[in-house]
Parts: structure tokens; sequence; C-alpha cells
């Protein structure tokens, strides 16, 4: 085993799981193990505290002629449980075939690495990067990064930069190099229906006194109509429509429809007409049930009218979408549908804006290069359905465009059992890092 992946499985062998107090201390060591490991590269390493858990930052010696690039990355792993549906001891790296199991080894310790080992090989080999380069590693992003946002408005001149660049996303397939560009943002609310001041007995009352639950279910259906389409007033009045380019780009990659079919397990999907599941998936606006609760959930039957219930929402938003706005116009919509017999009440959750780059700008062909250096094949451009809010923190704080270099593959199980990261890919990340920050330097 090479030199790299032996210190890469030292690296993962740390439980720095950020969502386990009983691993705080864990969390603490890793952040100190990266620490040394800046160090021993030459690198000016610095362990910022913070409410919660430390942030790694590290330098090379900056000059003023060139370009600095920021790399972000997170070294706290989701938790191993259900830990019996393991193959392997989730905190002891095994290699099988090209495959790296282990928690972390994709989100996002191997991804992240792999650009550390890039600077470190650059490093060696020259003695000096072409661009300025300042790591940022985290240990708070499986909890939400709570204290990330604060950290760059108070180190914002410090951290000041040209452009972001993260490996925390996905490829189409093996092989395959992507740069995504897009995320979709987020916008969350819980509504409670309140019905009967108490549980009252379904054949004694039922058929005069409102349920809750069944008004929760006839909210619900109001969201959509028959073709899927929300039924939100002015839900679709800002959203961007997608490019010309962008529906070719996308039609040109493997089955989207099938590969969703096969990822999820469904019978057939569903979803507005005109678009596929990649564009559905990607670039357009979504209403979806999180979860439902009232009533008797036991075994067996309970027959009550439920005094209240509940259910989750989120909406994922596209460019030119308010997420405030968003949760405004929905909560009118469930105002307005719910009967005067019952009463609402409506709880905002945690939102953020839509994220697109222009994927042809010089930072985003520079990218384009170097992802056709690493893997030897023209890059695909896509947007993916998720959240990431760092991303949109380094923007408005920072005020730079984040590049997504994505190096998990589709199978590669991460906040699941058996979380796998193949070689390939750690050993391409390393090559990606090189071209792209020789590439940055123009």
């Amino acid at each position: 085993m090479s030199p790299q992946l032996t210190e890469f499985f030292d690296f993962l062998r740390i439980p720095s799981v950020s969502t386990d107090s009983k691993h705080r201390e864990d969390v603490r060591n890793c952040a100190d193990w990266l620490v040394n490991k800046f160090t021993s590269m030459g690198l000016k390493p610095e362990l910022h505290e913070t409410p919660g858990h430390p942030v790694v930052i590290a330098r090379n010696e900056p000059k003023p002629d060139r370009p600095t690039v920021m790399i972000y990355g997170h070294y706290d792993v989701q938790p191993v449980d259900p830990v019996d549906e393991w193959d392997t001891d989730p905190f002891e790296p095994t290699l099988k075939g090209d495959k790296i199991f282990c928690r972390g080894a994709t989100d996002n310790k191997g991804q992240h690495f792999a650009h550390v080992l890039g600077v470190e090989e650059t490093l060696k080999e020259h003695g000096d990067l072409p661009v300025n380069v300042i790591f940022l590693l985290e240990g708070e992003e499986e909890i939400g990064s709570p204290n990330l946002a604060p950290f760059l408005e108070q180190h914002r001149e410090a951290l000041a930069c040209d452009i972001c660049a993260v490996s925390d996303t996905g490829m189409i397939g093996p092989g395959i190099p992507t740069l995504t560009y897009g995320l979709r943002g987020i916008a969350c609310l819980e509504f409670t229906i309140h019905g009967p001041s108490l549980d009252l007995h379904s054949g004694v009352y039922g058929g005069a006194v409102p349920n809750p639950a069944t008004i929760v279910s006839r909210l619900i259906a109001t969201l959509h109509d028959e073709n899927e389409m929300v039924q939100i007033p002015d839900f679709y009045s800002s959203v961007k429509p997608l490019e010309d380019w962008e529906r070719e780009m996308w039609a040109s990659l493997p089955d989207g429809d099938a590969a969703t079919i096969e990822e999820t397990g469904v019978r057939g999907l569903l979803g507005e007409a005109d678009y596929t599941a990649l564009e559905q998936r990607w670039g357009r606006p979504t209403a979806e049930v999180n979860g439902v609760g009232g009533g008797y959930q036991g075994e067996g039957s309970k027959t009550v009218i439920p005094r209240e219930a509940m259910a989750k929402l989120s909406f994922r938003l596209v460019p030119d979408q308010d997420p405030e706005e968003i949760l405004r116009l929905a909560s009118d919509h469930l105002r307005n549908h719910c009967p005067e017999s019952c009463k609402i009440d409506v709880e905002l959750g945690h939102h953020g804006p839509a994220y697109v780059m222009d994927p042809h700008s010089k930072y985003g062909q520079a990218a384009q290069r170097a992802l056709e250096s690493a893997f030897s094949e023209k890059p695909r451009l896509i947007r993916e359905g998720g959240s990431i809010p760092i991303i949109q923190s380094v923007k408005d704080i920072i005020g730079v465009d984040t590049l997504l270099l994505g190096l998990a593959l589709p199978d590669c199980q991460i906040h699941a059992p058996n979380e796998n990261f193949t070689v390939s890919n750690f050993e391409a990340g390393i090559k990606l890092n090189r071209a792209l920050l020789e590439e940055l330097r123009n």
C-alpha cells in the first residue's frame, strides 16, 4: 500500500462523529491530526476554537501577485448506526478491490484529503505553489455548520480569496468528471391543525367534529394537481427557466430516468410532464411532505379523533426564487385552505436560496480543464438537487463563487452503512488539485 493510502487510513481511523458528545475528544483529535499534517507539509496551520468544534485553517506564504484559492472541506463524519449493517468495522479502513470501506471515506475525508495531498506533492516537487492557498476545514458540517457563518464573518478579511473550491458533491458515474455549478435552495415549515380540546371517541363524535388528521391530509392534497404541479399561488412566478444548453447537456448524460428508478427502488416516476427526471431533480422547484403525525400510532385500533395533527414540509428552490417569499406564500396557502372549524399554526424553519454560478466563466473553464486533465475525459456540467449552506455563506460573506468538483460516485453510500471511496477517485483527486491550482494561476 502506498504511503499516501497508509496516511489516509490513519486519518479515517479517527471516529470524528460531530453529532455524538461521546466523540467530542475524537473530533478534537482529528483537528489536531490535521494541524500536524499541515505543519509537516510546510504550511502554516491555525486551530480556531468555536462554541462547538474547531475550525482548522492552513496557508502557504501568500504572494501579492497571485490569485488566492480557498479549499473547503469538513473532517467530521456521520454516526455509524445501524452498526450491524456494516460488513466491516466502520472505523477500520478496509480495501476491497478498488474500494475503501470506512465511515468518512467519501464524506468528506477522502475528497478533501486528496486536495491536501495534491498540495503536498506540488510543494515537494517545486517548493512552492502556483497560487495562494487557504485550507478551511471544519468539524461541524454534519450538524449543519452552526458556527461556520459567524466564523467567516469574524475572519472575513483574513479569508479573502478569489475563488473557493469544494469536493463534497458527486460524479455522474465512474470516470465521468463532473462540475456542479448549481444547487437548489431550501425552505422548510411545519404546520399543526388543532381541533377538539382532547382526543374524542370517533363513534360518539365522528361525522360532527372536525378531524385534524383528515384536515392535514386535505391540506397536503392541495399542494399539487394531478400533473404534480405545485398549486401554491405565485409559486412559479420567479422561477428562472432552464437554458437550452443545460437541457442539451443533461440529455446527453446516461439515462437519468432509469438511473433514478434503479437508485431509489420505486416502480415508476412522477413529476412534471415536460421535464426529465434529471431536469426535475436539478432545475425545478418542489413541494415535499417530509413527515406527517397525529392520532394513534400503536399496534391495533384505537378509535379516536385526535385533538391535533401535523405535517412537515420542505420546498426545494431554483434560481431567482426567494425562500422567505416562498414561505410566506405557502403559509398563506395553508391558512386559506384550513376550515374555520379548526385552528392552524404554522412554524417556519430554516431556509436558504439556490446557488448558481456561470460554468463558462474564467474560473469555471479553468475547473473544466483541470477535471479533464485528471480524468482524461470531457467534464459534464450539472446542477444538484440538494443544498450546501456553506456555499451560499461563502458567496454572501466572502463574496466569491465556489467550484464544486465532486469525487463521490452514486454507489458510495454516504451517510449509510458501508460508505466507500474508490482508490482511483482518491488518486484522481490528487491529480485534480494539482491541475486546478495550475489552471487557476492564469
